[in-house]
């Protein structure tokens, strides 16, 4: 396996506004392993910005915590992901249930006892990544991995040439997720189970900064970041 060091550069998966609360911006590894090649990967999630916390979800804490909220007033839920670059498609994995409502202490409880049983040797992948699509991106022998999307998105097949901005699937709640947002990163093999992350950043996008848009071009947004990307 090749050694990386610089960033990869590819254009950002989705449109709108958006956060990164795991990032290799904030932390390396982002998500605390090195395992599944997530060593710089991205959560990305929608939120309300008005509201204290900035949550997830259209309802109140309370609903969220004790009753569970609806998938469908979750504000990143079945948002579309892009193609960040030409390529073809390694691996498409779907028809894995999404758990129809979000609620804080069951989703930590898969979550949990995901990380904890899981094994590469013998378990499917998709126990953690829910309904996930590999794909190459052209001329760099870097792979890109799209996790947690909607149950029937998936909008390509293996072995498919996509282009850069070509819709790939819709955002979910499928596999170890504990709120519908896009788990994205770039390895350096097709297999996640081998394969090792590498850094990316993205061509540019826009920060919100003192309540200005600023443009960031070859970034790697922070935890911090209220992010907008707009072809």
């Amino acid at each position: 396996m090749s050694t990386f060091v610089a960033p990869v550069v590819v254009e950002f998966p989705l449109r709108g506004e958006w956060m990164a609360p795991n990032t290799p911006g904030k932390q390396i590894p982002s998500h605390g392993t090195d395992q599944l090649a997530e060593t710089y990967a991205y959560d990305f999630l929608q939120v309300d910005w008005s509201r204290t916390g900035h949550p997830f979800y259209d309802a109140s804490v309370l609903e969220y915590l004790f009753h569970g909220v609806p998938l469908n007033r979750c504000y990143g839920w079945g948002k579309e992901v892009y193609a960040p670059c030409d390529g073809r498609i390694i691996q498409a994995r779907d028809g894995y249930p999404e758990r129809q409502t979000v609620n804080l202490f069951s989703d930590l409880r898969v979550a949990f006892n995901n990380a904890r049983t899981f094994d590469l040797r013998t378990n499917d992948l998709q126990a953690v990544a829910g309904n996930y699509v590999i794909m190459s991106c052209d001329n760099t022998g870097i792979y890109a991995a799209f996790a947690h999307l909607q149950q029937g998105s998936i909008a390509i097949s293996a072995g498919s040439v996509i282009n850069k901005g070509q819709i790939i699937g819709k955002i979910g709640h499928s596999g170890n997720s504990t709120a519908p947002h896009l788990h994205f990163q770039l390895m350096d093999s097709p297999d996640m189970n081998t394969a090792r992350g590498v850094p990316c950043a993205f061509e540019r996008y826009e920060v919100l900064q003192d309540n200005q848009w600023q443009l960031v071009t070859n970034g790697i947004p922070s935890d911090k970041d209220r992010i907008r990307f707009n072809k």
